[in-house]
């Protein structure tokens, strides 16, 4: 293939690590590369909650302009930021191989603190502020946005105990600190951790190019975690975990679907055999959709619109 493959990303320090392993990776295998780097409407747009200001696809919808427009070969994404609905004629090229999936809270002062009565915690997700005030009912959560570099001064700068963070992302460049906690007991994002390539589906020579760094068992589990979220019918800010990981010759899959003040919580957890694992997300939604999960659904949604 003598074409450059232009590769599309976000401009936030994150986005570009993701944009250089995938433009690494292409070109140990003889592609040559360029990175184009694009700004998104949730990066400019710092001051309103996520879910206020059209949360679906809007990490990705530059992106996907500048693929439609010829601009760029792939887009590179943090795969749980991309909606379960791909545009038409764009497809998802690969996934690569996941990192970890779990939460973390980097705190302020001692750990005590973190956890006492009144604390207050930053997030600007909805999964994330319901799942920690289930636990810890007496705490207040503020909204946190911007890049994890912009994330991570604010903490520094407000007088907040902690702030919560995909794992993943602050190992990949470099920033988790000391003084942080892993939250395993939070179940994920769907798709956390994960790293998407998308393409034009009429560009052949691309998609076999992306091919060779696509990761099965990494796009199995993933893709169980966002049929749960689509059956659901929650976008990407929707108050909504779902893990599948494989053991040996099964797949195991944990779900849950929270009110957002996290008093009201849905859960699911299935094992299948691996080969029967195809309609397993499906499956575990609709178990939680019959038993309270659709009335759920409708409060969250009326939520997510004001």
């Amino acid at each position: 293939m003598s074409k450059i493959i232009r590769i599309g990303t976000r401009n936030s320090e994150l986005a570009l690590w993701q944009a250089h392993l995938v433009q690494g990776q292409l070109e140990t295998l003889g592609y040559q590369t360029e990175v184009i780097e694009l700004s998104s409407i949730g990066d400019e747009i710092l001051d309103i909650p996520l879910h206020q200001i059209g949360s679906m696809g809007v990490f990705t919808k530059t992106l996907d302009v500048a693929m439609l427009r010829g601009q760029i070969d792939i887009a590179v994404h943090s795969l749980k930021d991309v909606p379960t609905q791909l545009p038409e004629t764009i497809v998802q090229a690969a996934v690569l191989e996941r990192a970890s999936v779990n939460d973390v809270v980097v705190y302020k002062g001692t750990e005590e603190d973190l956890v006492a009565n009144g604390a207050t915690i930053a997030t600007g997700s909805l999964r994330r502020t319901a799942q920690w005030l289930h636990k810890y009912p007496t705490h207040t959560l503020t909204d946190l946005r911007g890049n994890v570099n912009t994330r991570l001064k604010k903490l520094q700068d407000q007088n907040w105990n902690g702030a919560i963070f995909a794992q993943a992302g602050l190992e990949r460049i470099n920033l988790l600190p000391e003084n942080h906690i892993v939250l395993d007991w939070m179940i994920p994002a769907p798709a956390q951790g994960a790293i998407m390539i998308t393409a034009l589906e009429s560009n052949p020579e691309v998609l076999e190019a992306c091919d060779k760094l696509h990761h099965k068992e990494t796009a199995l589990c993933v893709g169980i975690e966002r049929d749960f979220m689509r059956t659901l019918e929650g976008g990407c800010t929707a108050p909504i975990g779902g893990y599948a990981e494989i053991i040996e010759d099964k797949v195991a899959f944990k779900g849950l679907l929270s009110s957002i003040d996290g008093k009201d919580q849905k859960g699911v957890f299935r094992i299948a055999n691996i080969k029967n694992a195809e309609d397993l997300g499906v499956d575990c939604a609709n178990e939680i959709l019959a038993n309270g999960g659709k009335a759920l659904m409708v409060e969250i949604k009326k939520v997510i619109k004001k």
